[in-house]
Order: C-alpha cells, then structure tokens, then sequence
C-alpha cells in the first residue's frame, strides 16, 4: 500500500542537521524493499485477488470505496472522489507514466523540457497565457499549479478553489490541451530551455555533484546511475521540436496515462468532465515497449556472503563527512497483497529497533554525530538498505565501525519483547492518528497519494483498513521473526559505499572496501535497558492555580481566560477538525531580550534546549514518555516571544501541556545535547558557503537586521567559545521572564482542558519580568555598490538581493497586508523580466516582510539566483519595476492575478485551525489582533491600482534600496 511504502514509524528524536544529500535524493524517489513474509496471513479483512478496479489487481488489500476508479476506451485510466477538505477545491492530477529513465541518451532531460513546454503553448493557451489563466481562476503559480519529474514520472498538479460548473469546464478543457495538444515550437524551445538550464544552475553544486556521484556508484550499469531528470547542457541545446515531439508521442498517450481528481464536486461530474475532454485522445503509433531499467550486478570475483563492491571517495572541501553504503537487490514488482504488507511492517519494526540503538549510542557518546538505517524500493531499478554515518570527528572509520557493531549485534541476536512492544506502541499510534484525523484529509493529499501509488506499482487503503492490518499482524511481531527479516534486509546481491569527505587524504576506495569488510563484534552495549516511565510517575508542576477570569469573544466563540497567576489563553473548542489538537506556548521576549553576546546560545537553543529534558527526566526519558503517544517538544524564537507548539490530539493533551509547563518549571540541564548541537552546527556551518543560495540563506536574516549578532547563523569560532554552562546561564534567566500565553485550538473537552491548564501552567511560579531593550531593528543604509559576499561554489552560478525599508508594528496591519500584494504585482513583473525574456533566472522570487511585533524593520525585497553576468541585468530590472510600479498604476489584469488567488487561499485557510491560530496568536495578550483579523479578506482581496501605486511611490524609493550580491570566490 502506498500510505505503508512511505510510512515511517517515529524514532527517537535525534540531532542530525547534517544529513546526506545523497538519501535525502534517493529516499525521495522511492518505496520499500519487498520482505520476507510471515508465514501465515493474517485474520485482516481481504478482497479477492483479481477482483477489483484496475489500480488492485493482483491484490487483497480491502479497494478504499470512496475512490471510484475507471478505465475509458481509449485506455486512460482515471480515479475521482468526492472530498470537502478544504471546501469548493478540486484537485486534479494528470500523471504520465515516463521520466527520465524513459529517455534515450540523446533525450536527456526531455522528460522534463517537456514539462516545461506544456505550460507554455498549447491547443487552448497560448504563449505566455498559461500562468495568468490559472491566476485567473484563483491558482496560485508554483503551489496550486505545478509539474514535477522524476525518473519514472511526470506529473501535472492543479488545486483549483472555488469550483463551479463553469471552472470545472474550463480547468478540464485547458489541462485537455497541456496534455493531448501542446505545441512544440522554435520559439518555445528556445526559450524555454535557458529556463531549464538555469533551474540546472541553481540546483547545481556541491549536493548536487554528491547525489549524481552516489547514484553512479550506487546504480552502476543502470540507467538510474547516469538519469538525472534535468538532463544535460548538450542534449538541451540540442532539442528541436521535431525531437522534443518525438518523446512526446511515445510516451504522452492515453494508455500510458492516469487522470485524478479529489474534491468538492459530483464525482460523476467529474468522470463526465473526464471522458467529454480526454476521451477522443489517441495515441500516435505502437506504444514503445517499456525500458529496461537493469539490476543490480554481484562484484566480479566477490564473496558471495559479504559482496562488497564499488566503493567512491567524493571529495568537496565545503561538506562535512558522510558515509554512506547501501545493499541492493533487484528490484521486482510486487503482489501488493495483505501478507506483503505485513511483511512490511516487520523490516519496519527491525529497522526501528537499530535506528533507536544507534540513537542511543550516539547519545551516550559515540563516535558518530548521527547514523540512520533506511529500506527503499528506488524508482524501479533497486531494492535498498541505505545506511548513513555522520562522524562526530575526522576519525570516520571509527564511527564506521561503531554503527556496524550496532547492526551486527542486531543481525546476531533477537530482540528484546520490551524493545518490540515498544516500536509497535509507536507503530500503533503513527497508524492510529490517521484514523482519527482522517476526515481531516486534504484532497490534495489524497490524489498525490493515488499518483505515489501507480508510481510504485501498489494499492491505497483507507487508514481504518491500515490500522485493521497492523492490529492483526501483531501476534507475527515476535523476536525470531523481526531477526530473519532483520538479517532479510542486509542480504542482498551487492553492497557499494560513498563517501563525502572534505580532504582527498581522509582515505581511499580500498580503505572504504576495508572498512565494510573488516570483522566487527557486536555491541550488545546498544540496547536500551528496559525500563518504564509514565506521566503517573512525575511530580506536580506546583500548586494548581484556578481560573480567575473567562470571556467568550466575538469571533467563532473563542474564549479567552486568565488563571490565578496570570497566565492567559485561548481556548476554541471545535469539531473542525476531528482528533486534532494545536497547542501553542508563547514565553518570554524572544530575540529582543538575548544579550547580543550571547548570540551563539540562541542558535544552539533552537537545536538543544528541549532536549537537555527537565527534573530528573532526560532525552531518553522524554522518549519513553512518548512511546505510543502523539506528543512534541517543538521550540522556535520569534523577535519578541519564544514558541512551545505542538500537533496532538485529544487523549494527549494533558500531558502536552504537562511537559511544556514543566520545561519552564524545573528544567533540566543535560549537558550532552548541548555538546552534540555544537558539533552539529560546526559541520553544517562550512556547507552554507557551498554555493550562492546556501550563503545567501545563511547571512541575509541577519544583514537585513542591520547585522545584529542574534540573527546569523554562529560560525566555527563563536562555537568553540560556547558550553554547557554558558548555555545553562542564558536559558535558566530566559526560561524565568515574561508573560505565558497558552493557545489551544481543536477538538478537546473545554473543562477538561482547563482543569489541565490549572494542574500545569496555572502552577508555575510568579515571572520575572521583562527587560527594556529597545529593540528596533532596521534595514541597513545603502552604500554604494552592493554589498558582496562569496561563496566557494560553481564559477557561473551566483545570487543577488535587493531590499526597501518598509516599515513595522501592529497599527500598520492594513499596510503590511497591502505590500505583500505589491510584492507579488512586483514579482509577476520580475518572473517575466528575467525568466521568460532572458532566461536569466529559474524562480525570482519578491516578498514583504512586516513585523507587527516590532516598530520597525520591515522591508520588501526581490531575491534571484543568475548566473554572476546578468547580475548587472537583475539590479537593472529591480530598479526598472520599481521606478514603473511608482509612475503608474498597475492594470487591473495585474492585480486580478494577485487577489483572486490570495482571497481563494485566504477562503481555503480558513477552514482550518491552524488559520486562525497564526493569524490570533498573542491574542490573549493582545486583544486587539481579534480586531484585525476581521479585515483580512478585505485587506487581500480589494486593493485599487491606485492605492498600490501610493504605496509604490511611498516605499520603493531609488535611494533607500540596499543591494547584496553572492559571487564566486573565497
């Protein structure tokens, strides 16, 4: 099933910033490996083999009935339901089975140029229409309205909100065209390949070198090894629309096609819709016969009982060391039937059970930073287990060994029934959720969930059919049983390894042979002991305190209530969302109260504070506690306020809030994640400068900050400087300071909840007060010639920025609304400017940010990545705009390209809780943001073009402009 091929059960919370971009690549391409199955079936419900609509045959999974599935004559097969999440949205996907492992070498990237090339003339859109009719319609380029590409896929993506009759004419008709009648030209190919090659600069770089080095060495003799969907600059410079078309009618037909839709519609409606605009479409010729994507290859001369083969050391001096390896089998299409599921959940549970050893070892002073263990069935060419090593120091072979000793001790010896009972209390509630939420269900989500399961050749099932499986298979998770898949899953016909090192010295591919080959003793000193830990078990917060005042505002019901100690909430109890529960905890003064000398602790706190525990709970305490509980200890700084949040539910709420409150009653002082967040942030820190984004990333929050230290991202040195105690000193006072609010949106039992409140953040001793700062950031003057920062990357790849002091502060909501809508009439013209004409950028991208919380800072800025040539274009183009937005009003075209899909996002977000938490957070403590919300469609929705020309004039002055550039060097 396609929910259990990307289904991964939650493993100890671990600190791994720096995480292979080689997985990261792979994992997102594929599904896991097929496991040896239990040897009885177990008593879930099952249809019969062959029975059903075409998306289950060969299966027995129970068909998801609220799907009705379909086949016309002409081949194309489609799947439609209805859905109301969020309401008046459709979703619509159009899935051709081909990606970049269907080309031919002279193809290369064809898969994708066509992607592009659908969007940009067809039967019923021409040239240039395409963005602007679907803006029209109300969706919103690049997020309603996209294509992706991958090696086995292209799928076209459409969330179209407020459906009528006549929009769903219209969306069918013109995606009718895209698909079945684009129109390949000179023109359109010559323009819209710098497009793609540009997208290929962006995306060039270091990570980008590491993915395609690994998946050579990785699928060696596959065509996966040398099949990245962007293709290559010959082979793009070298497309024709005689050739681009040739591609397209080989594989653009509607036997090789598949048509989803979920939403808010008569599902027969949309079938009707389906057959009146698809169903004329023919195929041109034959269909090709399907590419051979090869296998895995055993080692020439290798041992059969431990085949290791190629090996690779990729060296990129901006990048921390990884070692990766993986054991590959050959891919096969698979029965996606009950017993193969449950199969599934056994290497799940195997996998668990390593993942959390190595997190404890890592914990209790290993010599990797970080380690995982990953099963994959990748883009049908590989069977996988990956695993990835990331070493606390230069000694890698160390920690290459210390993880191998964690597996081998699994691949020895059975696990623990305590070690099991714990995985599958997880597994229980990672199953359950779903369950309990899923009315909750985007339509998006679940036509997405459709195309992932064609991809990969497997079924869907509702969550409560899932949870009936796993229930059942419970009595197959036995010792013996999770010890043969567990062996199973590092068996396979070849095992080749990578790895990312900044210094050619750091050792050879004969070394990463060695190091995978040598005798390892397992490390029984990996398991957790067993031990039980509940909520039962911890002390009182304190002395409950009680509720002193309750009022119920005028908006939705929402009550705001103040307990005996001065702490606030806001409580909305509702059925919007069933078995969902948002929390919300803002402290503190955030940013504005952290000595600027302290700056390095404010970034190891985002990373480490939660995790040095409280009272006498620790890290793995705090991981027992939540064994087969929905909890989180999610923790962010905002300018004036620190931020506890959480996604529960209703069963754990109580004890959500228990933890939070506890964090800020008696915190505890741990000082290993300290030390383990500092080795992190060191390894990550010098791959921000790989390349002109990742530096521009890391610098341009705290330069538009006017350079205060709060906001950059801590380098090498100002690390070494930091420790446990200096942390332990700045966040004990931080803890102490500030006002409490507690938000709590969704489904709860409002006398329960209050009671809770009352046991936990009613509790909490009196709050120091907050010092007086003054904070008031601002945008920095200009001065002159950009600023210019370098980055080590790729010579012909660079980044620039340019950005207007705005303004900042509650009382300018209306303002601060109306300039997010000037910077999307900005960015519509700057798109054009450097995209379409000239091909200069892949995204450019403008956007206003107004802090409401602070007086001032506030600024509009355009962002772009170009090669280091056309920055003098970019710079060029900014000013052009901004002196055009300023002389005369944009046309009403322009700004009907803005609001309509801000007012339909704005109509769709609000259905949710999640909405109206953001939008009314601080409310308890600020009253007045009740008020502002009331005008926020009108503010979004209903601007003049004169008006956004008065804010033009009035911010995007010439001189006030200050410019950045990143540009090659060191």
């Amino acid at each position: 099933m396609a929910f259990l091929s990307r289904f991964a059960p939650r493993t100890p919370r671990a600190l791994a910033p720096v995480v292979s971009a080689v997985l990261i690549g792979l994992l997102g391409l594929s599904s896991p490996v097929l496991a040896k199955a239990p040897a009885k079936p177990a008593a879930a419900p099952k249809a019969a083999i062959g029975s059903g609509p075409w998306l289950y045959r060969g299966s027995d999974v129970p068909q998801d009935k609220a799907w009705i599935f379909g086949v016309l004559p002409n081949g194309l097969r489609y799947a439609v339901r209805h859905n109301g999440v969020p309401p008046g949205q459709i979703s619509v996907r159009m899935l051709i089975d081909a990606g970049s492992l269907y080309e031919t070498d002279p193809q290369r990237g064809y898969a994708h140029l066509i992607e592009h090339l659908t969007f940009r003339d067809s039967k019923y859109l021409k040239a240039g229409e395409a963005i602007p009719a679907w803006q029209r319609l109300g969706a919103t380029f690049g997020s309603d309205t996209n294509a992706e590409t991958s090696p086995t896929q292209t799928v076209y993506k459409l969330d179209i909100p407020d459906v009528s009759s006549a929009k769903l004419d219209e969306t069918f008709r013109l995606l009718s065209g895209m698909i079945t009648a684009p129109i390949f030209t000179d023109v359109g190919v010559k323009t819209e390949v710098p497009i793609v090659l540009a997208e290929m600069r962006e995306r060039s770089g270091p990570q980008t070198r590491i993915l395609d080095g690994t998946r050579g060495v990785f699928f060696a003799g596959q065509p996966l090894g040398s099949r990245s969907p962007i293709g290559t600059e010959e082979t793009l410079n070298g497309a024709t629309p005689a050739k681009v078309k040739a591609f397209h009618d080989a594989w653009y037909r509607p036997d090789n096609a598949v048509i989803v839709v979920a939403g808010d519609a008569d599902p027969q409606a949309l079938i009707t819709r389906i057959k009146q605009w698809f169903g004329t479409w023919k195929g041109t010729g034959k269909r090709p016969p399907l590419p051979d994507f090869g296998a895995p290859k055993a080692p020439v001369g290798g041992d059969p009982a431990n085949p290791v083969g190629d090996a690779k050391v990729l060296v990129e001096p901006d990048l921390p060391r990884v070692f990766n390896y993986a054991v590959l089998r050959p891919w096969h299409k698979v029965n996606d039937t009950i017993v193969y599921n449950q199969g599934l959940m056994i290497d799940r549970l195997g996998i668990a059970i390593i993942n959390r050893r190595l997190e404890g070892r890592a914990r209790a002073g290993g010599s990797y930073l970080a380690a995982s263990v990953e099963q994959q069935r990748i883009s049908r060419s590989a069977d996988a287990t990956l695993v990835t090593v990331t070493p606390l120091t230069d000694d890698w072979k160390a920690a290459v060994k210390d993880v191998r000793a964690v597996i081998a001790d699994a691949l020895a010896t059975p696990p623990t029934e305590e070690e099991i009972a714990r995985e599958v209390a997880e597994f229980d509630v990672a199953f359950k959720v779903p369950v309990e939420t899923q009315e909750t269900l985007a339509g998006s989500k679940l036509a997405d969930d459709i195309t992932d399961a064609v991809d990969i050749r497997e079924t869907v099932a509702n969550p409560d059919t899932v949870y009936s499986i796993f229930r059942s298979s419970i009595p197959l998770f036995t010792p013996a049983a999770v010890l043969d898949h567990t062996r199973a899953l590092f068996k396979g016909t070849v095992v080749r390894s990578v790895m990312i090192t900044p210094k050619a010295s750091d050792g050879t591919e004969a070394d990463l042979r060695t190091a995978l080959l040598a005798p390892v003793a397992p490390s029984s000193g990996s398991r957790l002991a067993a031990s039980s830990l509940s909520f039962k078990d911890l002390p009182p917060i304190g002395t409950p305190g009680k509720l002193t005042n309750a009022e119920t505002t005028s908006l939705l019901g929402i009550e705001r209530i103040e307990l005996s100690n001065g702490v606030k909430a806001l409580l909305w109890s509702n059925e919007a969302e069933p078995g969902r529960v948002i929390v919300r905890i803002h402290f503190g003064g955030g940013y504005a109260v952290i000595d600027p000398k302290d700056a390095v602790y404010a970034s190891l706190g985002q990373t480490a504070l939660m995790d040095t525990g409280f009272g006498n709970v620790g890290r793995e305490d705090l991981d027992r506690l939540a064994t087969g509980r929905k909890l989180s200890l999610d923790f962010d700084i905002d300018d004036t306020t620190f931020k506890f949040s959480a996604d529960t539910r209703p069963a754990d709420l109580a004890d959500q809030l228990y933890l939070f409150a506890a964090k800020l009653a008696m915190p505890r002082w741990d000082p290993n994640p300290v030390v383990r967040a500092q080795a992190a942030a060191r390894l990550a820190y010098e791959s921000t400068n790989a390349s002109a984004a990742s530096v521009l990333g890391r610098d341009v929050g705290w330069l538009l900050k006017d350079g205060d230290p709060r906001y950059a991202v801590p380098n090498p040195a100002e690390l070494a400087k930091a420790n446990p105690e200096g942390f332990r000193r700045v966040w004990s006072a931080l803890l102490r300071q500030g006002p409490i609010e507690v938000d709590i949106f969704g489904d709860f039992n409002r006398d329960e909840t209050v009671a809770a409140l009352e046991r936990t953040f009613g509790a909490l001793p009196p709050r120091d007060p907050l010092p007086a700062t003054g904070f008031a950031p601002k945008v920095p003057e200009p001065v002159g010639d950009p600023l210019t920062l370098n980055h080590h990357g790729d010579a012909n790849t660079a980044a620039a920025l340019v950005a207007w002091p705005t303004g900042g502060g509650s009382t300018g909501f209306h303002e601060a609304r109306q300039l997010e809508l000037l910077s999307q009439v900005f960015n519509n013209r700057l798109f054009d400017a450097m995209r379409e004409k000239i091909g200069a950028s892949y995204a450019p991208q403008v956007s206003s940010n107004w802090p409401l919380d602070l007086p001032s800072g506030g600024y509009l800025a355009a962002t772009s990545q170009l090669r280091p040539g056309d920055l003098t274009a970019f710079f060029a183009a900014t000013d052009k705009i901004a002196a055009d937005l300023a002389a005369s009003p944009a046309t009403p075209d322009e700004i009907a390209r803005v609001t309509e899909p801000m007012k339909q996002l704005i109509t769709r977000a609000s259905t949710g809780n999640g909405f109206y938490m953001y939008q009314l957070e601080g409310g308890a403590l600020e009253p007045e943001k009740f008020t502002q919300i009331r005008s926020i469609l009108s503010d979004y929705s209903a601007i003049t073009p004169e008006r956004l020309q008065l804010l033009a004039k009035r911010y995007l002055v010439p001189g006030k402009a200050w410019r950045l550039k990143v540009v090659p060097g060191k």
